[in-house]
């Protein structure tokens, strides 16, 4: 058998991988020689404020990037990253992906226009009240930029990005919930634009589907989006995020919907993120082959989350596993962005553990239990849908068809085998095909 995407690293993704996880110390005493992992955080983000009417929507993200950066100093990763800091992003980078209006009205490149109170596109309000807002959101956008444009020149290894406010929400044209600039979306434009990079993978973990990103890339095949968020059949926040959207004209293919459906009984946790990146995630994307990969790293899937901002149970574990399989895609260059997430414990739990993947730390062991747990079964006829549709709307004849092997796999055992025999059976066949 030929399979149509890069095989997985086996000491990855064999059960051995999460069975059999120790400690590994790293003396660093020749710096010039290591390749550092790279942060973003910017001081004047504290002095962004937001106000919306209904505060359990979206808590102040001033207090959330502190308690982020405390964490990692707490634990010393602070000390053993590169600190980057880029310049405010100008008007022709924020004009690559959204409208003169938008950025005037927004950014203004005035100090009279940046507390201006703005209407957006759902019942959350907002206003931005302090004076620094429109510098610190262009200085959020211009350090990103920074930070990817070093990975993919391979000055630094990976990085990760606390900035604020959130972006993946914002269109070309509309902001959308505490979204103004979809600085994600950006970033790959300037890496498109600037750079020339062919081929970018963005991957979108944020509980809440990426709307406008998926908008500004829709027609892109130089960009694949795929997208793991909560959707309740479009019942669940802004509705959007259909399975069956998979791109447009030349970019049919290259969105991809893993909504999730069925309800919080039980939540999705570890177990159904592990098959998703299994099934769905990981063969997809090396069959494309990015050149770089950006992330829009949102943590409110996390378990600590209300029900109303998503109700999920993935541990921090299993983010930083997420993050490393991740570093098997273009060269190991990932650059993680903070979008959404509001529960302290479990944000820098879950960031702590992706900054660690990032540094070449081995990821914490998963818990036994999701181990040996089968996903439940709206994770399996979810999975199902996007596998489907997906496998419908790739062209065989373009070679852009993902492993058919993971629908007929994925049909014929989900149902009756746990996430450990899985990965056990899979690797088997991805050693055998190899051969």
């Amino acid at each position: 058998a030929v399979m149509s995407h890069k095989p997985l690293s086996k000491s990855q993704s064999a059960p051995a991988f999460f069975q059999h996880i120790h400690t590994q110390t790293v003396m660093i005493t020749h710096p010039i020689i290591f390749v550092c992992v790279g942060l973003v955080f910017d001081s004047q983000m504290l002095k962004h404020e937001q106000d919306c009417k209904d505060t359990s929507f979206d808590p102040g993200y001033a207090g959330r990037i502190m308690s982020i950066w405390s964490r990692l100093q707490e634990c010393g990763f602070r000390n053993q990253c590169k600190l980057v800091k880029g310049s405010p992003a100008t008007f022709q980078e924020l004009l690559s992906v959204h409208s003169e209006q938008l950025i005037l009205s927004y950014a203004g490149f005035s100090e009279r226009t940046s507390s201006i109170p703005y209407q957006i596109q759902t019942d959350h309000d907002m206003v931005l009240k302090n004076p620094y807002s429109a510098t610190i959101l262009k200085m959020s956008v211009g350090s990103v930029i920074e930070l990817a444009f070093r990975v993919a020149r391979g000055e630094l290894r990976n990085g990760f990005a606390v900035v604020t406010p959130p972006g993946h929400h914002a269109s070309r044209t509309q902001t959308n919930g505490s979204s103004i600039f979809n600085t994600v979306a950006i970033a790959a434009k300037q890496l498109q634009e600037r750079l020339k990079v062919k081929k970018i993978l963005i991957v979108d973990w944020d509980v809440h589907h990426g709307n406008g990103t998926e908008e500004i890339f829709y027609s892109d095949p130089s960009v694949l989006y795929i997208s793991l968020h909560r959707y309740e059949n479009g019942s669940f926040l802004f509705g959007n995020g259909q399975p069956t959207r998979v791109g447009s004209d030349r970019g049919i293919g290259y969105n991809v919907n893993v909504a999730w459906s069925g309800g919080l009984n039980p939540p999705m946790g570890d177990a159904e993120y592990l098959a998703a990146f299994r099934m769905v995630v990981m063969p997809i994307a090396h069959e494309f082959s990015p050149d770089v990969v950006l992330v829009s790293a949102g943590f409110d899937a996390a378990e600590g989350h209300s029900e109303a901002l998503g109700g999920y149970r993935v541990s921090a574990n299993c983010f930083g596993f997420l993050t490393r399989k991740l570093m098997e895609l273009a060269e190991g260059r990932v650059v993680l962005v903070l979008e959404g997430g509001s529960s302290l414990t479990s944000l820098c739990d879950a960031l702590q553990a992706c900054v660690g993947a990032l540094m070449g730390n081995e990821v914490c062991p998963l818990a036994e239990e999701e181990l040996v747990r089968k996903p439940c079964t709206n994770a399996v006829e979810s999975l199902k849908t996007v596998l489907h549709v997906q496998s419908e709307n790739r062209s065989m004849s373009e070679k852009r068809c993902p492993c058919l092997f993971s629908v007929f796999f994925f049909y014929l055992f989900s149902s009756y085998y746990s996430l450990r025999q899985i990965l056990a059976f899979s690797e088997k066949f991805t050693v055998t095909s190899r051969e």
